[in-house]
């Protein structure tokens, strides 16, 4: 049982275990720090964490502290970057050992991850923009942590100019909202009293600035390159670029949600985040490269988690967020025992397996259904349905019809049984903790939210139809249209890293 502390006294020793956290990682880049230091270093950035999870258990944290706003949805968010920060330190141990740049890694990562916690705890927009911005400039330098190699820094300035767009984006959009409403503070911006003296264009127009602030770091089309580039940084790095960073546009548009009122805003978001679904999933079928699949990955589930936003169901947003997180980075730290076994399948000629996958099909379908009937007039409703449906059916499809026998049948139905149970306590679990700290922001019209459905649906189909008959010229375009998309930029690529010839001559002294 945790021991109930004031708002003030977490916030304090969080930031007393926040700044030993960074003096540590200084202290390991001095050249006379043996190594083994770094296993006492990653103890010390399991102070944070820590501390952030016995504020979120704790009930009376949920007020406005000076320049911090320690609400559950903030902790949360502190608890998850720093969480899967110490996770991916702790594996980089020995993934990493060796490199040049070992010491100077854990620095900026320390660096960079206690920024993006600091951002979501903060009330003040001026210091959300400067650690927000902190955050975007530790990403860079770790994109550009092997700074010999010119694929690495070709890479990090792509990255620079689109997160200089991002961050001055969001800058315009805090200065905007100060100069019209003379607070700085973002529990006091966001009130009723204060919006309401933004007139409709200005409102519109700062939306517009908020999105594209988030749907850069999200990788959303046509803002994908940087990602795309990002795909030679270490491992690790690419771990917490999509577990903490990438997802930030959940949280960001959660705490601006009372801007949203259902205008062109969220119909733009709506429609280049549906755009991004498609061609994420593309570039994920077509890329042979592990690391490159995950990135057209991330760009589809980023793209559903800024639908969810743009339907104003920001509680699912920031589950999606979490779990996504904790998801994609686990495929990133096993990326180097991912080989694929390419076995022929006999399932497809199996009669019964046939009518398990119909069988499945039509399940899918009843529950969709039955869950948008019991809100048809929410638009929301109706994306959830779908993607809903389409789960179970996939889902169905790979657990119980390709099931071996009875007895593998009856385990890939308990496996989903209890993966539903699973997620359904997971949901009560983070209602409870968000339900009175996340605004309910209005919709977008449901005739655009039909659009988006039809666009996802249309698309898929398309895609479809032109993959069953691979000798057409239509798939031939289609197929290195997305090899294209998914490939990064003639000189970010080398066929030999040249900076290897230069250790090599050197004897491989590093």
């Amino acid at each position: 049982m945790f021991v109930s502390l004031s708002s003030s006294t977490l916030i304090t020793l969080f930031f007393i275990m926040l700044i030993v956290s960074w003096l540590s990682g200084l202290l390991f880049l001095h050249p006379r720090i043996p190594l083994s230091f770094i296993r006492i270093h990653i103890g010390i950035v399991a102070l944070p964490p820590l501390v952030s999870l016995l504020a979120l258990v704790n009930t009376n944290v949920n007020k406005v502290v000076g320049p911090w706003h320690l609400d559950s949805l903030a902790w949360l968010m502190a608890f998850f970057v720093l969480s899967i920060g110490l996770i991916i330190q702790r594996f980089s141990v020995r993934y990493l050992m060796g490199d040049r740049s070992y010491r100077k890694y854990f620095t900026l990562f320390t660096f960079t991850t206690s920024a993006a916690s600091v951002a979501w705890l903060s009330n003040d927009l001026r210091l959300m923009v400067i650690c927000w911005g902190a955050t975007l400039v530790g990403l860079t330098l770790l994109i550009r942590l092997n700074s010999t190699w010119k694929v690495a820094n070709e890479a990090a300035k792509v990255s620079s100019r689109l997160f200089t767009i991002s961050w001055f984006a969001l800058l315009s959009a805090v200065i905007w909202l100060s100069q019209v409403t003379g607070q700085w503070q973002l529990s006091l911006v966001l009130t009723n009293e204060s919006l309401a003296q933004l007139g409709t264009l200005e409102k519109t127009c700062i939306s517009l600035l908020i999105v594209l602030t988030v749907i850069i770091p999200a990788a959303q089309w046509p803002f994908q390159r940087w990602l795309i580039e990002s795909v030679v940084t270490p491992t690790p790095v690419s771990a917490i670029m999509h577990a903490g960073l990438v997802n930030a546009g959940g949280i960001m548009l959660t705490r601006f949600s009372p801007l949203f009122n259902g205008d062109i805003a969220q119909i733009v978001l709506l429609i280049l985040a549906s755009i991004s679904v498609l061609i994420g999933s593309g570039v994920s079928l077509v890329q042979v490269d592990y690391k490159r699949q995950l990135i057209g990955s991330t760009m589809s589930q980023m793209g559903f988690m800024l639908i969810q936003c743009a339907l104003g169901a920001y509680l699912a947003a920031i589950i999606h967020l979490v779990l996504h997180g904790l998801f994609k980075a686990t495929l990133f730290l096993q990326a180097g025992s991912a080989v694929r076994r390419f076995e022929v399948s006999t399932h497809v000629n199996d009669k019964s397996s046939y009518l398990w996958i119909m069988a499945g099909r039509g399940l899918g379908l009843l529950i969709g259904i039955a869950f948008w009937v019991s809100a048809p007039g929410e638009g929301y409703q109706l994306i959830s349905a779908l993607i809903l449906g389409w789960s179970l059916s996939l889902s169905w499809k790979q657990l119980v019809a390709f099931g071996k026998g009875t007895i593998g049948r009856i385990a890939g139905l308990s496996f989903l049984v209890g993966s539903a149970i699973l997620y359904f306590i997971i949901h009560h679990l983070f209602y409870e903790w968000l339900h009175t700290t996340i605004y309910q922001s209005a919709q977008p019209p449901m005739w655009a939210v039909i659009f988006a459905v039809c666009l996802l649906l249309f698309g898929s189909s398309i895609g479809a139809l032109i993959a069953r008959n691979r000798s057409s010229v239509l798939f031939s375009v289609l197929y290195l249209w997305l090899v294209q998309i998914g490939e990064a930029k003639q000189k970010s690529v080398e066929r030999h890293p040249n900076y290897l010839k230069q250790y090599a001559s050197q004897g491989g002294n590093r």
